[in-house]
This record gives C-alpha cells, sequence and structure tokens, in this order.
C-alpha cells in the first residue's frame, strides 16, 4: 500500500509538472485534484491515464499559437525601397494568401500575402514607413482566429426621477429672438500626402525637363483606310485569335519601323560619359493611366512583332495594370514611349520625353474634319500626331521624317509590306 501510495504521488508530481509547462489556469489544477482524489481508489494506471488525458487537452491549445514574423518580400535591383500601406490592423482575422499590406515603390506596389490563417497580432512598422527587402512588418499568430471580443452590456437606463411640481413660466424676455441656424462655415481643402509613385513620376518628369532640350513637331494623319481595314477583319481577327483588333498595334508597328530606318530617334545621350548609346532593338513603352499613377509598361522587340503579337502584348499589359500586378521587370529599359491621349477624347498635345528616352509619339483623338483630297474638300477621320523629341541628340530633318514615316505606315499599311 506504501508504494502504491508513492507511485501515485511520483505520476502526480509527473502530471503537474507536464501542466504547469504548458500554462495551466488555478482551475485546471483544482480539477486535476478533484480527478486525483476521485481516482484513489483505483489503480495507478487509471490515474495516470487520466492525467495524461487532460494534461494533453490543456497543452493543445497552446501548441497552436504559433506566432510567426512576416518579413519584407526581395525587391528588384533597380528598388531599393517603398513605402507601407496597410490593409489589415492588429486583432484582425486573415484566411491564407489574403493580402495583408501593399508596399509601394517608386515604380509599382508590392502586394504582401498572409502566409497562413490567424490574427494580425502587432504591426511592426507604422502606415506610410519605409521599409527595405527583408525588414520585418507584422506578427501573425497562426491559427482559425480569436473570437472577437463580445461587446460590452450597455448601460442600464436610469430610471427617470418622479415628476416634480410644474415649474412656474419663465418671465417674457425683452432680448431679440436667438438666431437657431449656424452661420455658413467656408469650405475646408483636403490635404492628401503624395504617394511614392506619384512624387517619382513628378520627379522624373522635371528631370525631363530640366535635362533635355524638348522640342515638339506635329502632322495628322487620315486614318480613313486603316479603319476601313479594322472594320473589315475585326470580327475574324477577334474570332481567331480571341483578342479585338485596335488602332494601337498600327501605331506601335509604324513606330518601330520608323526608330529602324531612323536609329537617332532609338539613341540615348549618356550625361556621365558624354556619349550616344545607339540600340539595335526597339522596346517601346506604352503609357498607361491607372489609379495611382501613370505607368509604362514596355513591349520589347517590337521590330520582331507582327499586328497579332503586338495586340497580344498589350493586351496582356493592360490586363496587368487593371489587377495591379506589374512587376517592376515589366517596366525596366524601353527606347520609345507612346502615350495615347485620345482614349479620353484629347484633340491636341505636347508629350514629355520619358527619360532616360529621346523622344516620346503623342496620339490624340480621332474626329471627322474637313480635308482637301485630289482638289476637293471631303470629310475624312483625322488624328493629330506629336513628336516631342531631344534637341540635342535629333535634329529637326530626323524628327520630321521620323513622323512623317508613321503617317505613312498608318495611312497605307501595305508600305510593311513593300519595305519603302
Amino acid at each position: 500500500m506504501l508504494s502504491h501510495s508513492r507511485c501515485l504521488t511520483r505520476n502526480f508530481g509527473r502530471s503537474l509538472s507536464a501542466i504547469r509547462q504548458v500554462g495551466t489556469k488555478l482551475t485546471n489544477f483544482g480539477c486535476c485534484l478533484a480527478l486525483l482524489a476521485s481516482g484513489c481508489g483505483e489503480t495507478a494506471a487509471s490515474v495516470r491515464s487520466a492525467l495524461s488525458v487532460l494534461a494533453l487537452a490543456l497543452a493543445a491549445p497552446a501548441l497552436g499559437d504559433e506566432v510567426i514574423t512576416v518579413k519584407t518580400p526581395a525587391f528588384a535591383e533597380s528598388v531599393t525601397e517603398g513605402d507601407v500601406r496597410w490593409e489589415k490592423a492588429v486583432g484582425d482575422s486573415v484566411s491564407e494568401d489574403e493580402v495583408v499590406c501593399e508596399i509601394e515603390t517608386d515604380k509599382t506596389s508590392v502586394q504582401v500575402p498572409s502566409p497562413a490563417a490567424g490574427v494580425i497580432e502587432e504591426l511592426l512598422v507604422p502606415d506610410g514607413g519605409k521599409v527595405e527587402g527583408g525588414t520585418p512588418l507584422f506578427k501573425l499568430k497562426k491559427g482559425a482566429g480569436a473570437a472577437k471580443a463580445p461587446e460590452s452590456p450597455k448601460a442600464a437606463t436610469a430610471p427617470l426621477p418622479p415628476s416634480a411640481a410644474p415649474t412656474p413660466p419663465p418671465p417674457p424676455s425683452t432680448v431679440g429672438p436667438i438666431p437657431t441656424t449656424m452661420p455658413p462655415v467656408p469650405p475646408v481643402p483636403a490635404h492628401v500626402k503624395m504617394n511614392r509613385m506619384r512624387l517619382r513620376i513628378a520627379q522624373r518628369l522635371k528631370e525631363a525637363q530640366n535635362t533635355c532640350a524638348m522640342l515638339t513637331t506635329f502632322n495628322e494623319v487620315d486614318m480613313s483606310n486603316i479603319s476601313e481595314m479594322r472594320k473589315a477583319y475585326k470580327d475574324a481577327f477577334l474570332k481567331k485569335h480571341n483578342i479585338k483588333l485596335g488602332f494601337m498595334s498600327a501605331f506601335v508597328k509604324a513606330a518601330a519601323y520608323a526608330l529602324v530606318d531612323q536609329p537617332a530617334v532609338n539613341a540615348v545621350i549618356n550625361d556621365t560619359t558624354k556619349e550616344i548609346v545607339y540600340r539595335d532593338y526597339v522596346d517601346i513603352s506604352v503609357a498607361v493611366a491607372t489609379p495611382k499613377g501613370l505607368v509604362v509598361p514596355v513591349i520589347r522587340n517590337v521590330e520582331e512583332m507582327n499586328f497579332t503579337d503586338i495586340e497580344k502584348a498589350i493586351n496582356l499589359l493592360g490586363e496587368k495594370a487593371r489587377k495591379n500586378e506589374l512587376a517592376v521587370e515589366d517596366m525596366d529599359g524601353g527606347t520609345f514611349t507612346i502615350s495615347n491621349g485620345g482614349v479620353f477624347g484629347s484633340l491636341f498635345g505636347t508629350p514629355i520625353i520619358n527619360p532616360p528616352q529621346s523622344a516620346i509619339l503623342g496620339m490624340h483623338g480621332i474626329f471627322d474634319r474637313p480635308v482637301a483630297v485630289g482638289g476637293k474638300v471631303e470629310i475624312r477621320p483625322m488624328m493629330y500626331v506629336a513628336l516631342t523629341y531631344d534637341h540635342r541628340l535629333i535634329d529637326g530633318r530626323e524628327a520630321v521624317t521620323f513622323l512623317r514615316k508613321i503617317k505613312s505606315v498608318v495611312e497605307d499599311p501595305r508600305v510593311l509590306l513593300l519595305d519603302m
């Protein structure tokens, strides 16, 4: 009997140690004592089994409360830091792959998803704070999510005091009527901090104005032939390639053709080494307006593409821009830019060079205008086009020749087939 009691005591001590290691509360400890007392008449194996079950049950919730630290993902080589914009707050439950924050860089936004389901325990960087690759962002408690604390019961409404004797009416006032409406309050303008992308855009545009000797030349394009071609083949094109045939592919291909013909427009000045850098490839940036600012994804090796390849590339980049999925690699490089203000109804404008490039083509809206054709006045769909170029590198002859080459290709795409 004495050895049986010592065995129970030793087993109880071991189970009590396991319970304390998993953070057992005093109430659980009381339950353990009650269990031991009820089991005194049983065998030592029964008591030991009961205590083991109790220790495992108490350890289960503690083992599930794993806290992990999520860090900033690595940036591309040309990006060193970004600003954090939090989508979630401390205490919010998140599912796996749900976006917790967004990091705005100079060129794009990087979404940071949750690696697992759980609850946000701590934000390690303030909203708007700067981070680099590998910087700890937040702590996540893995699990199904902690239940929200119940709302505190509303304070009971205090009973109204019993009605007292009626008060005598106030004496008549000799003062004039009191105004019942507030005087008009002047409107207060809203002050919104510029995001990092907008700041970078402003900086680059101002650098272009301060560095380049910008000059703009203009021309107009008769869109009759390209409009008829698009009208005749748009349904068959859509059926075969599952994308729409637009006007951008004609201008992108015409620009690539003209850039090969006028290599100075495709070149750039290296201000550090004082050299002219000629490129034997054509990478055209297409300006796309997004809610966060203007982005310029790049279509690579356009000189080797046909209309279908260009339309597919434009469609893919546009889809990425709409979903905010453009990576830095999609916007790096570019030897020439095309900006299409015509989608917003622009009639005329002078685009600004996108450094470190040397020229930019501005497209505008298509409007019916009277033009002289063969000595007669006809109504034709016309578009004004503008070429802004760096006059330090490109002379007027090259610029005008370049723009006329684009005009001839768009007005009659057969020029591409004849290499004229």
